[in-house]
């Protein structure tokens, strides 16, 4: 470095101390500057933006303090690969972690404006659709508030899943989620971060120099991948890691031949194409080309990021002998899996390493967790098309498939069929597939599941010549959720009264929260945690009328399932007891039913037939039992649209009791269920993923269980279950049935929910009616207990109490521990901390 540069980085690193003065000169220098704004046409999208940038100055300033740290200190990093991650807005979490919630709050009241409105001008990023995504940025947020040097990779969709609405007829309506159109004020372009990917061709075999004969891959097709950095800051630490997004950049602007012979649209197709690759989120892979094109992004993604790793390690090592001692790389699910062959060809084509010590650096490097027991979510790809458009790839998972179970078999200790089981070739007919999930256990040294119940039935039942193999690779590690987005930043009115009776502690150790329980029985502070439900309960009613333009009672309770619609997440067997509760109120119009509100947010994927008529027979029956004289209230249907991170910071404050209702053994772990009893809500649900862990915690009084469990289910389903057989003796669902057979909900749509009634009646797969009954009872006495106001809330406060053991913190220190192996990186604080009393 060069005196000049000395002078500049002395400028740049002196210490600037934030405080009002300073931070409202940062607002209106970028208001004027980088926003364009003056006094005459200043609007409050712009003081967000101003305010964003602000924001995003200190965090580069703190991430670039953090990345020398660790250039200087050469730690062992984690990099956590994940095709989603669902981080909200940015904002407010930012301005909480980094401690200058209320040195903004304050200046732009100084200026004229409400932070809380001003917040509501930030779209959700268009990271992600469902839990995986949540639970990758929740863990984000934690590596960085403990001080561990960890690094996201992900793609920068241009295009979220998309924007949901409903139409006249209550059909889920999609639309672009262009949730860049405004710009992101958080990211930083690195268009020096970037790397060719290859696509298509041949290999042929050649001579190398030292006269063996090797594959060389030969692509037809190159793109390029370029960085984007989105600052992930630890809560009152001088940390400040990074999440980095690769968009696809054609490697050619456009075929200049093409343009100067008046073919302009020609001239920019390539560059269109290849763009398209990190253009949308989940594009449908119901055909052919969406399929490539969702290869293309997992490719793209595994590849880039590949490539920024050694790079990285490269500056402090000449060879790779230390690359597991130094780099540990997470796959969030199947997704990133082909990142495994990636590394092969890497080691063996470009770095010309041997096979041996390549997978023996492969198999140290690499950790897999897996995020569902259903065998139809486990990913798979036609060989045919993973040796059209990645064909050096395909001879490598040939390969290492081969050695794989040469190895297995010389052990002498699995039959044919249980070798046929590991293969991650597997072959149906005339059609051969690649098993992703068997490619990522090979090739890793850790398979973890994400709940107790989840990594029992992964040895046992989806992979158990996998741990007959190879148990020491199996490992637990229940998911978390971050406290500083779901109880600080989603509600501080609760955060606050927690922090009046036990400091604030909480918020780094929730664990802390047990003190609560001397004061479960504290009738003033009852009458506090009431009147908070309450007032978070308005601010929702507010909301629904917005939105849907239905009129809720706040007295009401507020029954609540929110999330990712899936048969197997049964919100149909909900919608089933609110139709009971119809039929019973028609029965006998003088019925006393506690009043209820039941909400349901959600989205389908586009090509998901049957969880979009589902989402259309909720909004049916909502119109019908909304606009029903007779029913007088007692029970209210909602359907929100556009279920979102920012939609849902506002329901889960609000929510009474939440619906956890997935058939036994399907879901592998849910973190909905640990953001509900945070804030207080009261868990109904089956013995499913994390469901049995939060029961332990929390106590069996505090929760309502109900139904089969795993093993009953699989019991039902060996002896050969059948629906009929129960209908045939329970008679509120035979009027349901009928209901639904007479198209009571659709009268000028014969037949539509057709589908709904055949499958619950012929095949029942998530076995809805052997559970109805049991939930039914159970909704029948919580009902009878919510009359009881004070016990009601005691069971809400042991909720918050003994939730401690669910944070994302918690999750982040064991997978640290068991699985990366890596170590705290801490240095000097900055000097402004936050106080939880600023709320």
């Amino acid at each position: 470095m060069d005196k000049t540069h000395e002078k500049l980085w002395a400028l740049l690193e002196r210490e600037q101390v934030i405080n009002k003065e300073n931070f409202e000169k940062m607002l209106a220098h970028h208001l004027e500057y980088t926003v364009g704004r003056h006094r005459y046409n200043t609007k409050p999208i712009h003081i967000y933006k101003a305010l964003s940038y602000t924001v995003r100055d200190l965090m580069i300033d703190r991430m670039n303090e953090t990345q020398g740290e660790y250039r200087k200190r050469n730690p062992k990093r984690v990099y956590y690969l994940s095709l989603e991650f669902l981080m909200g807005r940015t904002l407010m979490n930012s301005l909480i972690n980094l401690g200058l919630y209320e040195t903004a709050k304050s200046a732009l009241e100084d200026f004229g404006y409400d932070l809380s409105e001003i917040e509501e001008y930030e779209a959700d990023a268009g990271l992600g659709n469902g839990g995986l995504g949540r639970l990758a940025a929740c863990f984000l947020d934690s590596m960085a508030t403990l001080g561990l040097p960890g690094y996201g990779y992900g793609l920068r969709y241009e295009y979220g899943i998309f924007n949901q609405s409903i139409d006249e007829n209550g059909s889920q309506v999609e639309r672009p989620d262009h949730w860049l159109a405004d710009g992101n004020p958080w990211e930083v372009f690195r268009a020096d971060s970037n790397f060719l990917i290859p696509f298509y061709g041949y290999t042929e075999k050649r001579v190398s120099p030292t006269g063996k004969i090797v594959s060389v891959w030969i692509p037809s097709e190159t793109v390029l991948a370029v960085a984007h950095d989105y600052p992930i800051p630890g809560y009152n630490t001088a940390t400040v890691n990074n999440l980095r997004l690769w968009s696809a950049k054609s490697s050619e602007e456009f075929n200049f031949d093409y343009f100067n012979h008046g073919d302009y649209t020609k001239a920019v197709e390539d560059k269109q194409k290849t763009e398209n690759i990190s253009k949308v989120l989940y594009p449908n892979d119901k055909t052919e080309q969406g399929k490539i094109l969702r290869l293309k992004q997992q490719f793209l993604m595994a590849s880039a990021s590949l490539q920024d790793i050694i790079k990285r390690y490269k500056r402090a090592n000449k060879d790779f002998k230390r690359f597991p001692d130094e780099v540990v790389i997470q796959l969030n699910d199947t997704h990133p899996s082909i990142a495994i062959p990636e590394l092969m060809r890497i080691l063996i084509d470009i770095e010309h390493l041997e096979w041996k010590e390549a997978w023996n650096i492969c198999t140290r490097t690499f950790a897999y967790t897996n995020h569902t027991v259903l065998p139809e979510a486990l990913e798979i790809w036609n060989v045919s098309l993973i040796q059209h458009l990645l064909p050096r790839h395909m001879e490598l998972i040939y390969e290492i498939n081969h050695h794989f179970l040469e190895e297995v078999r010389r052990t002498g200790r699995f039959s044919d069929e249980e070798i046929a089981q590991l293969s991650c070739i597997h072959e149906a007919g005339d059609t051969k597939h690649v098993r992703m999930a068997n490619l990522a256990i090979m090739g890793s040294f850790s398979l973890n599941g994400v709940a107790a119940l989840h990594t029992e039935l992964l040895k046992g039942i989806v992979f158990p010549t996998f741990f007959k193999l190879s148990p020491e690779k199996f490992n637990n590690k229940t998911n978390g959720i971050t406290q500083r987005r779901f109880l600080l930043q989603a509600n501080p009115k609760l955060s606050k009264l927690i922090y009046s009776k036990i400091g604030d502690g909480f918020v780094t150790n929730l664990d802390e929260l047990r003190k609560l329980e001397l004061h479960v029985d504290d009738s003033s502070f009852q009458q506090d945690w009431k009147r908070i439900k309450k007032e978070n309960k308005e601010q929702l009613v507010k909301i629904i009328k917005d939105l849907t333009g239905v009129i809720v009672d706040p007295k009401s309770i507020f029954d609540v399932q929110v999330k990712r619609f899936h048969e197997y997440k049964r919100q149909l067997l909900n919608l089933l007891h609110i139709i009971g509760l119809y039929t019973r109120i028609q029965q006998n119009p003088n019925i006393e039913i506690v009043p209820r509100t039941f909400i349901f947010g959600g989205k389908a994927a586009p090509g998901y037939f049957m969880a979009k008529l589902i989402i259309r027979l909720i909004n049916s029956v909502a119109k019908v039992v909304n606009d029903d004289k007779v029913v007088d209230g007692r029970i209210k249907v909602v359907f929100l649209p556009n279920y979102r991170v920012s939609l849902a910071e506002k329901i889960f404050p609000a929510t009474d009791v939440s619906e956890q209702i997935s058939t036994a053994g399907t879901e592998a772990s849910g973190t909905g269920n640990m953001k509900f009893a945070l804030n207080g809500a009261i868990t109904i649900g089956t013995l499913d993923g994390a469901n049995i862990e939060i029961m332990e915690e929390v106590g069996k009084e505090n929760i309502y269980i109900f139904g089969l469990t795993a093993k009953e289910v699989l019991d039902w389903k060996r002896k050969g279950y059948n629906p009929r057989d129960i209908l045939a003796y329970n008679e509120e669902l035979q009027r349901i049935f009928t209901l639904l057979r007479e198209n009571f909900f659709n009268f000028n749509f014969p037949d539509l929910f057709k589908p709904i009634h055949d499958s619950l009646l012929y095949e029942d797969v998530y076995m809805l009616l052997a559970d109805y009954d049991s939930y039914s009872h159970t909704q029948w006495q919580i009902g009878e207990d919510f009359k009881d106001e004070q016990n009601w809330i005691r069971r809400s406060i042991f909720n918050v109490a003994r939730i401690g053991k669910f944070s994302s913190d918690r999750t982040i220190k064991e997978y640290a521990r068991d699985i990366w192996k890596v170590e705290e990186i801490r240095f000097p604080p900055p000097a402004h901390i936050f106080k939880i009393s600023e709320f």
